[in-house]
């Protein structure tokens, strides 16, 4: 049957947890790391739109925004202006590779702080640069953190989060990114109106109170049971899971965890094995997925929001305001996703979402055609603009609850632990490097593809939404070391899972019911 759909995984066991303030604490505070890239996304395009900074580093950019006859397409077509921006997500890609190691070796803990670390040196460049190159070592700085800090949090949510709630706890990771957006937005809007280069700088240089953030929760946070015990500290692991799961009655999900860490440890090169037919589904996964949350367009709203707000016809403070509601929006329909994941499963909110996005984005290009046309020289009423700020906020909205936070939850849930930091690693590689592409050219493919961009995005979003309806088993309340019983139990993904991966663990159960 088309769609894979399991509403009941058979043999899937049940664990004994209650949510303790422990685990809530944790995970909460482990959320953090979303902060460091959250703040970056909503802080670059607010400062690539003010005049005093592109005055400073890019004044071609800001003598074409002067012109009153230039292409509004075109406005802020500039290739070193993009570089600014994407040169963050290719350090990140580089650095997400070397933090799949640190994270199974020292912990996720460790691959968390050092990731805040770097973005702290990061900022104090970017805040104080005097030139070009000075931004760009910042912004590699910044790139090395997020790459750190995406690799490990994810990761770390998932081993921690019992199993019919690490959807919601996940999904703090991404809450914490639209935070991190919405005070970068807020920032941009008062700073912008400072006089001289001083408001860009402090923008730019508040980046260290999210990377000291992180780095002190990284400090206090104890790391995860599964971590523990891939590291050889078994007793303690099993203290934590007590401590954690709020009952001393965990011997059955510390097995299932010691059996996976022994499993794993027969794998001495996960980068080889993922590339095994067994693990051909998390490995299609973590490709995918990462590819096609990044091709829904959404950075494009993130990245440049203000600079296309001011193609729109807003002025730099109406822009810049525009852009804070949106960012609003999406984080309090980011909570949507949050209360519902674990209730209604990641392929119902992924489908609805896409074709939420998918109406709004035909709905944007249409509208922006007809005003603008090919020549990028017609003009837009205030009602006009005013209703395309509407269809991108029901566009941010559908985002918000389906492919922003199920992005990064589901690749980190499904691969078991013998290839987790591997997984991850290329989720976080894959993700970077499509934003990074995203980054460096949209402002290209604005100004060459004008509104017909906004339809490429859309084609694209009908793409993964049969992708997702066809490839992507429910795997709501299915604790992690489980999941290939999910896999085995695909119409497709099911031919590449051996039978011994699954019946281990059912011949465990029949033998501890005797």
């Amino acid at each position: 049957m088309a769609g894979g759909f399991v509403s009941q995984t058979p043999g899937v066991r049940n664990y004994n947890y209650k949510l303790t303030p422990k685990v809530f604490v944790t995970c909460f505070i482990g959320a953090f790391g979303g902060l460091i890239f959250g703040y970056d996304l909503g802080i670059s395009g607010g400062v690539t739109s003010m005049e005093p900074f592109l005055e400073e580093f890019f004044p071609d950019v800001y003598k074409k925004m002067k012109n009153a006859h230039e292409n509004e397409y075109c406005r802020f077509d500039s290739e070193l202006l993009t570089l600014f921006t994407s040169s963050l997500y290719v350090a990140a890609l580089i650095s997400s590779l070397f933090a799949s190691t640190i994270t199974r070796v020292f912990g996720r803990k460790w691959s968390m702080f050092l990731g805040g670390f770097t973005f702290f040196i990061g900022s104090a460049f970017n805040g104080f640069a005097q030139n070009i190159a000075m931004l760009l070592i910042g912004r590699i700085l910044l790139g090395f953190g997020v790459g750190f800090a995406n690799q490990s949090v994810p990761v770390y949510l998932s081993e921690m989060a019992p199993p019919n709630l690490r959807g919601a706890f996940n999904n703090g990771f991404q809450v914490a990114i639209i935070f991190g957006i919405v005070v970068a937005t807020i920032i941009n809007y008062f700073t912008a109106q400072m006089k001289g280069n001083i408001g860009w700088r402090i923008s730019l240089g508040l980046a260290c109170v999210p990377a000291v953030m992180i780095m002190i929760g990284a400090l206090i946070l104890p790391d995860t049971p599964n971590s523990l015990i891939e590291r050889g500290y078994t007793e303690e692991a099993k203290q934590m899971l007590q401590s954690i799961r709020g009952t001393n009655e965990v011997d059955e999900e510390f097995q299932d965890l010691i059996d996976a860490s022994e499993e794993s440890k027969q794998v001495k090169h996960p980068w080889k094995n993922i590339l095994l037919p067994r693990y051909r589904p998390q490995l299609i996964m973590t490709c995918f997925i990462p590819f096609f949350q990044q091709l829904t367009g959404i950075n494009v709203i993130t990245f440049y929001a203000p600079v296309l707000f001011q193609t729109l016809g807003f002025g730099s403070k109406a822009s810049l305001l525009s852009a804070m509601v949106t960012g609003i929006i999406e984080l309090l329909c980011t909570f949507v996703s949050v209360f519902t994941v674990d209730r209604f499963g990641r392929r119902v909110l992924f489908l609805q979402g896409g074709i939420q996005m998918l109406i709004s984005q035909i709905a944007i290009g249409a509208m922006i055609g007809v005003k603008f046309g090919v020549a990028g020289t017609g003009n837009i009423g205030k009602s006009d603009a005013n209703a395309i700020v509407a269809l991108i906020c029901i566009y941010v909205a559908g985002f918000a609850w389906s492919w922003g936070p199920l992005g990064w939850l589901v690749p980190s849930e499904i691969s078991p632990l013998e290839i987790r930091s591997a997984a991850q690693a290329i989720n976080v590689s894959v993700n970077m490097f499509f934003t990074f592409l995203v980054a460096q050219l949209f402002l290209t493919m604005l100004c060459h593809m004008k509104f017909g961009l906004f339809f490429f995005f859309a084609f694209f979003v009908v793409i993964m939404t049969v992708f997702i309806y066809l490839m992507l088993p429910e795997t709501k309340n299915v604790p992690i070391e489980e999941m290939n019983r999910v896999w085995k139990a695909h119409w497709f993904w099911g031919k590449f899972i051996p039978d011994e991966a699954v019946n281990m663990g059912a011949a465990e159960m029949q033998q501890k019911s005797v």
